[in-house]
Formats: structure tokens, C-alpha cells, sequence
């Protein structure tokens, strides 16, 4: 449960942070047959791309004990791995602590892909003029296999607000950023994706089924999606899809703590702005 700080001064802002479990990265392992069969598949290469995903936004240092487990490599492999990202950059050594960080290498590769997503320049004010009409967070992400990933993210001045920041990562199927995503998708990939998420968990699939069957609806009578609690029980938000010139699916969301974001503002209110500001955003880029 998401633990809210309330302003006690005038001016005082203080942030949510949230109480989240360990994120899902989502490591491959790559010892299936289609793999192995592959021509055009590295192995070594994938598992290596693969080592970089153990770290998330709150994990500067990790030990080849750790990773290991994540991945599920032997640890001789894996510290084999580790040597070769680190002396290519992509990794750093501490050799106080015996363990990895990322290094700059990484740095330079997210870069260079936000600097692309022209998207981001263009909805930006658009964004934070939601955003402090809200009272909450405007965000856009992409999907990164199970999960979507924010690569804008914009605050109001509000004294309370949900913290997060440019590569965040929420769960596809129970979050309105990620609904709005699969409302979207084509029914290949909405397919491919679900049969994931089921797999994961079969005990929840049917809430979870039931939850994007219903984003799916409201966003063919509606233009948006919802998630009122669904994925955190204090946490209220409204997705829309938005597909860029190169054809680069993503998606929008405005969200904050559920006592700020009531169903009834999401439905009439926000959603219908959201929606409004994507279709902004997608005239702008068309007069480019």
C-alpha cells in the first residue's frame, strides 16, 4: 500500500514515494529450443544484454551472487559476462564493495534513443498544463515486454505527489498506461503479450482479464482507459494509446493518489483532457 505525506505548511511539498515490491525485469534465459536453433541468434550476446537488465532504478550495485540468481546463469559464466560489459563500459567495477553498477556505456544508449522521441519536446508543455490542472503526474512510456516504461514524465507544483521519474517501469496489464497500450495493439502482439501475463499468474489471470476486457470497452465508447486501484489500492489513473509517425506504439497517462483522482473526475474530467491532449500532440507532429 502506497503510504501518502501530507503538506503541514503553506508551500511545504513533500512527495509519495512508493512502497513497491522488487521490480519485474523480465530476464530471459534463453534455453529453449527456438534459440538454439536460430542462426541468427548469439546466445552469449543476448545473455549478456540480459545481464544489464538486473539492475533497476533503485539497485546501484549488484554482486555476481545476485546475478547469477537473477539470470540463472553459473556464476563462472556470468562473471566471464560481467568482465566483458565492464571492460566495453557498459558495466563498472567498485572494487571496494566486489560488485557491478552501470556504467556510462548504458548512459550514451538511452540517451541516444530519448534524444529521437521528438514526442517528448513537442507534448512536454502540453503535459505539464495537465499536469498542474490535475493536481498529479502526466507520464508516456512504451512497452518493454511485460512491462511499460516512462521516457517523459512531468510533476504538478501540488504539495502531494506520486514520485517517479524517467524509466519507471509499471506492470502492462493492470495499470490505465498499460491497458490503453494493449486496447491499441494489434491482436497479434494483445494476444502474445496476455498469454504472458496469464502464464505469470493464472491464480489473478481472470480479475486481470476482466480488468483489460473493460479498458478495451471504454476505450472504444470513450478514448481512454481507467485503473481505480487495480494495480495499487491508493493509486488512480487514465491511459490513452498514441501511435507515432514511425509507426512506435506508446501511450499516456495521468495519475496521482486515488483521495485526489475520484471515478467520477477520471471519467468526465481527466480522461477526456487526456484524450484531448493526445489528439493535440498528434496534430502538432503532423504539421511537421
Amino acid at each position: 500500500m502506497t503510504a501518502f505525506a501530507r503538506s503541514t505548511k503553506t508551500g511545504d511539498r513533500r512527495d509519495v514515494r512508493q512502497n513497491e515490491p522488487h521490480e519485474q525485469r523480465d530476464i530471459a534465459r534463453f534455453d529453449e529450443e527456438p534459440y538454439e536453433t536460430d542462426r541468427q541468434f548469439v546466445t552469449a550476446l543476448a545473455r549478456g544484454l540480459e545481464l544489464l537488465r538486473c539492475f533497476g532504478l533503485k539497485e546501484r550495485h549488484l554482486g555476481l551472487t545476485e546475478l547469477a540468481r537473477r539470470t540463472g546463469l553459473p556464476k563462472g559464466t556470468v562473471a566471464r559476462l560481467a568482465g566483458t560489459l565492464a571492460k566495453l563500459g557498459y558495466l563498472r567495477y567498485d572494487e571496494p564493495l566486489g560488485k557491478y553498477s552501470l556504467g556510462t556505456g548504458v548512459l550514451s544508449l538511452g540517451y541516444a534513443m530519448l534524444s529521437n522521441l521528438d514526442i517528448r519536446d513537442l507534448a512536454r508543455p502540453l503535459m505539464q498544463e495537465l499536469a498542474e490542472y490535475a493536481g498529479c503526474s502526466v507520464a508516456i512510456g512504451v512497452r518493454d515486454r511485460l512491462s511499460m516504461m516512462y521516457v517523459e514524465w512531468v510533476r504538478s507544483s501540488a504539495p502531494i505527489t506520486v514520485m517517479r521519474s524517467i524509466g519507471t517501469r509499471l506492470p502492462i496489464a493492470t495499470t490505465s498506461m498499460g491497458r490503453a497500450y494493449l486496447a491499441a495493439a494489434t491482436d497479434a502482439e494483445r494476444s502474445a503479450v496476455l498469454d504472458q501475463v496469464r502464464a505469470q499468474d493464472e491464480t489473478a489471470w481472470p480479475r486481470i482479464e476482466d480488468g483489460i476486457g473493460e479498458a478495451i470497452k471504454d476505450y472504444v465508447t470513450r478514448g481512454f482507459c481507467l485503473s481505480y486501484g487495480d494495480w495499487d489500492a491508493d493509486i488512480a489513473s487514465v491511459g490513452v494509446p498514441f501511435t507515432a509517425p514511425d509507426g512506435t506504439q506508446m501511450a499516456f497517462n495521468c495519475g496521482g493518489p486515488a483521495f485526489v483522482l475520484s471515478r467520477d473526475r477520471l471519467e468526465n474530467d481527466i480522461g477526456p483532457r487526456l484524450a484531448g491532449l493526445v489528439k493535440r500532440v498528434e496534430a502538432a507532429i503532423g504539421r511537421r
